[in-house]
C-alpha cells in the first residue's frame, strides 16, 4: 500500500471515532490538504532546507562537480516560477537554491522607493521577503499535488489501474519546490544585537543560510561599487557570533552562516582595530593600514593618530572623512586573513566579493586559505556587474598572447564589438564563460554559484520587448506572438494564470466543504479551458 493510501486509512479511523458529527468529513480531502501543507512554521522550512543544504556541502567535499546554484528572485512569484520551471526541465529540485539581494529589496521592495545598495531600505523588508518566498513556494508544492489528486480521480473514476498505481507513486515521491534560500543581510544593520534580532526574524521566515559581510553597517555599499569601508575582525566576529546564537536559540543547530569579505576592494576602515599583543588579530588588521613610520613626537601633528604595529610607531593616513587608508596592493592578502579568521571562528562558507570572474585570481586566495582550513568553500558572485563578454575576450586575449599565439586581428580594448562574435577568439570566450561554473567550482573551491539580480533584468528586458512590440505596429500581435504562443508551446504553467493563482485549489475546497452544492469555477464557461 502506498503512503498516501496509509495515511488516509489511519485517519479514517480517528474520523470514524468522532461519531455521526463528522460524517460529512472526507479522510482522504484531509490527507490531501495536510499534503498540500507539507509545512506548517518558517522554523521547519529553515530546519528542512538547513539539512538539504549540509548534504548538499558534504556531497560537494567528496566530489566538486556536485556544485550549487541560485537565482536572485526580487518576488514571491518569481520564486514561485523559477522552481515550477527547473522541476518541468530537470525532473527535480536538486542543488537548486534561491537567493535573496539586498540589493534587490533595496532597488524593488522598499517603502521609500527605489534606494541603492546602502542598508537604508527597512531591515524588515528581508524577512518579509523570505516568509513571501515560501509562501509561494509551498502553493506550487498545493497547485501541483492538486493536479495528481484530481488525476488519481479521473484513473480511479476510469477504472484505470494502471494509472491509479501511477500516480499513486507519483504523490508519494512528490518533491517539494521549497529549497534554501541564501539570504542577505547585508553589513547586519546595525550592532550586534540589531543584527541577532534581524537574524531571529529571517531564520523565523524560513532562511537556513544567512550571508553577513564585513563592511560598516552605516557605511555600507554595493560590493560592485566604490567607496567600501571594512571593519576590524573582532567587530564581524561579534556579528558572526549574534547569527550563530539566533539559529541556536531557535533550534536550528545546522544552520549556515556565510562570511562575506569585501577587502578586495575596500581601501578603508572607519578604525584602528584594538591589540594588546604582537601579532594578536587586531595588530595583524593595524599592520596593512598605509602611513608614515615615525621616530619621535615631534613628527606627530595636532590630531594626528599614532599606533604601534610591527614594533614600531605608524602614523596612519588619515582622510577628511576621519577614515584611514589601507596599503595600496593589500587586498588579497587581507582577504585571505578575513577568511582564515571567519572560518576557524564559527562561519560555514565563504564569500569573496571579486571585481572580475578570473578562476585564476579566486583559486589563488582560496588555496592560500586552504593551507589553513583544507575543507574552505566559497558562495560566488556570478555579478551581473561584470562585462562577462569583454571579461572573458579579454582573457582570451591575454592567454593567447602569451602563448604567443597571433592576435594582431584584433583590438583588445574593443573586443565587446558585435564584429568579433564570430569569431575564434570570440567562440573560446564563450566555452569559458558556459563552463566557468563547473571550472571554478574544481579549481576554486567554489561550492555555490549565484546571479544576484538576474530577475530584476530579465522583467526589464522582456518589458521592453512586450512594449516595443504592443504599443507599435505588430498591436495585439505583439502579445500573442511574443508572450502567449510562447508560453503555450514551452508549456509555462503560469498561461493558464487562473489555475496558476489559485482557482482550481479553491474548487476543490468547494467540493471538500459543500459537496455537490459547492459553486465551482471551473465549468464550462471558463475560457481556461482553451488552453
Amino acid at each position: 500500500m502506498s503512503a498516501y493510501l496509509d495515511a488516509v486509512a489511519q485517519l479514517e479511523q480517528s474520523v470514524k471515532g468522532q461519531g455521526s458529527g463528522w460524517n460529512a468529513i472526507s479522510a482522504e480531502y484531509a490527507v490531501r490538504m495536510q499534503l498540500q501543507n507539507r509545512f506548517k512554521t518558517g522554523l521547519e522550512i529553515a530546519q528542512h532546507t538547513a539539512n538539504v543544504m549540509r548534504a548538499d556541502m558534504a556531497a560537494y567535499d567528496a566530489d566538486s562537480s556536485q556544485y550549487t546554484q541560485s537565482l536572485g528572485c526580487w518576488h514571491g512569484f518569481i520564486g514561485q516560477q523559477k522552481l515550477i520551471s527547473i522541476k518541468k526541465h530537470f525532473g527535480n529540485t536538486k542543488r537548486k537554491y534561491l537567493y535573496l539581494s539586498g540589493w534587490m529589496i533595496a532597488a524593488l521592495r522598499s517603502d521609500f522607493g527605489p534606494l541603492p545598495d546602502q542598508s537604508m531600505h527597512e531591515k524588515t523588508s528581508v524577512p518579509a521577503l523570505i516568509e513571501e518566498l515560501y509562501t509561494f513556494l509551498k502553493q506550487a508544492d498545493a497547485r501541483e499535488l492538486g493536479g495528481l489528486f484530481r488525476e488519481l480521480d479521473a484513473a480511479r473514476a476510469a477504472d484505470d489501474q494502471a494509472k491509479v498505481a501511477a500516480t499513486l507513486a507519483k504523490i508519494d515521491n512528490f518533491e517539494s519546490h521549497v529549497v534554501p534560500i541564501i539570504a542577505d543581510i547585508d553589513a547586519g544593520f546595525g550592532n550586534e544585537e540589531a543584527t541577532y534580532l534581524l537574524a531571529k526574524k529571517m531564520i523565523e521566515a524560513g532562511a537556513c543560510a544567512i550571508q553577513i559581510e564585513n563592511q560598516v553597517s552605516d557605511e555600507k555599499q554595493c560590493g560592485h561599487q566604490d567607496g567600501k569601508v571594512t571593519v576590524p575582525h573582532a567587530d564581524f566576529l561579534a556579528k558572526i557570533n549574534a547569527v550563530r546564537y539566533a539559529f541556536l536559540e531557535l533550534g536550528i543547530e545546522n544552520g549556515i552562516i556565510v562570511a562575506r569579505t569585501d577587502s578586495l576592494g575596500a581601501g578603508l576602515t572607519k578604525q584602528i582595530a584594538v591589540t594588546k599583543t604582537p601579532g594578536d588579530l587586531g595588530d595583524k588588521y593595524n599592520s596593512f593600514l598605509d602611513g608614515d613610520y615615525i621616530q619621535s613626537a615631534d613628527d606627530i601633528q595636532n590630531g594626528d593618530v599614532v599606533v604601534k604595529a610591527n614594533g614600531k610607531l605608524l602614523k596612519p593616513k588619515r582622510l577628511a572623512s576621519g577614515l584611514f587608508q589601507f596599503k595600496t596592493g593589500s587586498g588579497v592578502d587581507r582577504v585571505v586573513l578575513d577568511c582564515i579568521t571567519s572560518l576557524q571562528n564559527g562561519a560555514d562558507l565563504l564569500w569573496i566579493e571579486t571585481e572580475k570572474p578570473h578562476i585564476g585570481q579566486i583559486a589563488q586566495m582560496v588555496n592560500r586559505i586552504r593551507e589553513a582550513v583544507p575543507n574552505a568553500k566559497l558562495v560566488y558572485n556570478n555579478s551581473p556587474s561584470f562585462n562577462w563578454t569583454l571579461n572573458f575576450r579579454q582573457q582570451v586575449f591575454d592567454a593567447w598572447q602569451a602563448e604567443g599565439k597571433d592576435v594582431a586581428g584584433y583590438d583588445r580594448a574593443k573586443l565587446m564589438a558585435v564584429e568579433y562574435d564570430a569569431t575564434e577568439l570570440a567562440q573560446e570566450a564563450d566555452t569559458r564563460i558556459r563552463t566557468f561554473q563547473a571550472d571554478a567550482a574544481r579549481e576554486a573551491g567554489i561550492f555555490h554559484h549565484l546571479i544576484t539580480l538576474p530577475t530584476y533584468h530579465t522583467a526589464a528586458l522582456s518589458t521592453d520587448n512586450l512594449a516595443k512590440e504592443y504599443f507599435g505596429a505588430a498591436g495585439m500581435l505583439g502579445y500573442v506572438e511574443g508572450v502567449q504562443r510562447k508560453e503555450i508551446r514551452q508549456g509555462i504553467a503560469c498561461v493558464k494564470h487562473q489555475n496558476m493563482s489559485g482557482s482550481d485549489m479553491g474548487d476543490d475546497h468547494k467540493e471538500y466543504f459543500s459537496g455537490d452544492a459547492a459553486l465551482k469555477a471551473a465549468g464550462k464557461d471558463n475560457t481556461m479551458n482553451q488552453f
